[in-house]
C-alpha cells in the first residue's frame, strides 16, 4: 500500500482512535484508487481534480451504489486533506468535489412478534449448554441494549460482575456510554456469567488460558468475532422460521430503537442509547414510523378500500 495511505490510516488509528473496521473501509477504498490512478499517467503526488473525477465516474460505471461512491470520495478527500496537513502536497485536489450524496433508505426492522421468537428460539440454540446459555446471553443483551454488535462481542468479563443495572459501552471513536439492562438480560447474563466463571475455573485447573472476554472466542484468548455472530443470528433466524435475510445484528440495533419510539421513549434518549453523535442520525426511526403509519392506513382505513 502507498506510504502515504499507511501514514494516514496510522494517523487515523492514533489520533482519532478509528476503529479497526473503518480503518479497514479506509484501506479497501484507497486502494481501489490507487489501483485505478496507477493505469492513468498520475500518480497520488500529481493527480489533479479532473482526474479524481474521472475515478469517480469510471466507479459510477462499475454500478457501484451511491453510497459506496459517496464513501470513496470522503476517503480520498481525508487523504488528501491529511497530505495537505502533513506537507506532502500543497493543495487539496479533491476539496471542491461534490459527491453524490446518500440515499435514505429505510431500514426493514422487525416486527416485536418476530424479536420475539428469536429470543425464544436462541434459549435452546446450540449443540451444548455452554453454547445455549451464551445464545440466549447474546441475543437477548443485543435486543435490550441495542448495542453495535462490535460494542456487544468485545464487552469485557469484568463489565459484568455484580448483576448490573446498567453496563458501561466502549462505542465508536473510544467514547463511553451507559446502557440499562432490562430484567431479562440481567437475568440471562447472571445465568451466562455463572457459567463462565465455571468453565474458567475449568482452565485455570488445567493449566490452560481463562477468558478475559464475557462471550470468548474457541480458543478463549479473544472474543467472538462479529463475523461468527453473523453467521450465527442467521442461523436462528431459520430455527425461528424467520426469513434469514431480514435478520441482522445491526437489524436488531434498529428493532430496539424503533420498538422504544413506537412505545413512547423519547428520540434524544434514544440518542444517547445508541451512542449516535448527532440527532439527526436517530431521526431516521421516526420516518420508519412514519411510514408503517401510512402503509396501516392504507391496508385498514375503509376509505382506502371503496371502488
Amino acid at each position: 500500500m502507498h506510504p502515504w495511505i499507511n501514514a494516514f490510516l496510522e494517523a487515523q488509528s492514533a489520533e482519532l482512535n478509528a476503529a479497526q473496521n473503518t480503518l479497514e473501509a479506509y484501506g479497501r477504498d484507497l486502494l481501489d484508487f490507487t489501483t485505478w490512478i496507477d493505469g492513468q499517467t498520475c500518480d497520488l503526488m500529481n493527480c489533479d481534480r479532473d482526474d479524481i473525477e474521472n475515478y469517480l465516474v469510471e466507479v459510477d460505471a462499475r454500478g457501484l451504489s451511491k453510497a459506496t461512491r459517496a464513501r470513496r470520495l470522503s476517503a480520498i478527500k481525508q487523504l488528501y486533506r491529511f497530505a495537505f496537513e502533513e506537507g506532502l502536497r500543497g493543495d487539496h485536489p479533491a476539496l471542491k468535489i461534490r459527491g453524490p450524496g446518500r440515499s435514505k433508505t429505510l431500514p426493514h426492522v422487525l416486527g416485536e412478534a418476530d424479536v420475539s421468537r428469536l429470543i425464544e428460539t436462541s434459549e435452546g440454540f446450540g449443540r451444548n449448554v455452554t453454547e445455549q446459555l451464551r445464545n440466549a446471553c447474546l441475543i437477548e443483551m443485543l435486543y435490550a441494549t441495542g448495542m453495535r454488535v462490535t460494542e456487544l462481542v468485545s464487552l469485557p468479563l469484568g463489565a459484568a460482575r455484580g448483576n448490573p443495572k446498567m453496563l458501561l459501552v466502549m462505542g465508536k471513536g473510544g467514547k463511553e456510554r451507559m446502557v440499562p439492562l432490562s430484567p431479562p438480560a440481567r437475568h440471562k447474563l447472571a445465568a451466562w456469567l455463572e457459567h463462565a466463571d465455571l468453565l474458567n475455573d475449568n482452565a485455570r485447573k488445567d493449566g490452560k488460558p481463562q477468558a478475559k472476554f464475557l462471550f470468548p472466542s474457541r480458543n478463549r484468548q479473544s472474543h467472538i468475532t462479529r463475523q461468527a455472530f453473523f453467521v450465527l443470528i442467521k442461523s436462528m433466524a431459520r430455527a425461528a422460521g424467520i426469513n434469514p435475510d431480514e435478520v441482522t445484528p445491526h437489524k436488531l440495533r434498529h428493532a430496539f430503537a424503533t420498538h422504544l419510539l413506537a412505545n413512547g421513549a423519547d428520540l434524544r434518549a434514544i440518542q444517547v442509547l445508541l451512542g449516535h453523535a448527532n440527532l439527526s442520525t436517530t431521526e431516521i426511526y421516526t420516518h420508519v414510523l412514519d411510514a408503517r403509519l401510512q402503509e396501516l392506513v392504507m391496508q385498514h382505513h375503509p376509505l382506502e378500500n371503496d371502488d
